[in-house]
């Protein structure tokens, strides 16, 4: 019935949310598109490598993108700090993406280029079944 009523996103809106965030320096800035073929994430990461990301699934359908900014190269004792906003280097993010149930996890991209991490997540175009089974009453067990 929720199904007819409240569709996928809003559903799992009120259920069971899709982004949980962790414990984190700062959290990286996220944008999630929806295409006809895929589910494509791009995340803010100046200034980190492919080396310092790590995109993983955990529990099936969890998206879990980790970074771990590089270290600052260390400043002669003399040095005179005026402004320090950019933090010391040692910061990093963490996200976890609930993934929806229509994608192919083992077919998952990503690239970083110019400081933006793009992960495509391609969609599942067969048609999972219901998670609805009819179980038949007897009179006996």
């Amino acid at each position: 019935m929720a199904d007819g009523v409240f569709g996928y996103p809003v559903r799992r809106f009120f259920w069971s949310p899709p982004i949980f965030r962790e414990l984190s320096g700062s959290t990286a800035l996220m944008d999630w598109l929806e295409s006809p073929t895929a589910h494509i994430f791009k995340i803010n990461v100046p200034g980190l490598s492919k080396d310092d990301i790590k995109v993983q699934i955990e529990d099936g359908n969890i998206l879990h993108i980790k970074g771990e900014g590089g270290k600052e190269e260390p400043h002669a004792k003399d040095t005179v700090w005026h402004v320090a906003e950019r933090g010391t280097g040692k910061g990093g993010f963490s996200r976890e993406i609930e993934l929806p149930e229509n994608v192919k996890v083992d077919q998952i991209k990503a690239q970083v280029e110019n400081g933006v991490l793009t992960v495509v997540v391609p969609k599942d175009a067969t048609q999972k079944s219901s998670r609805v089974r009819n179980v038949n009453i007897s009179s006996k067990l």
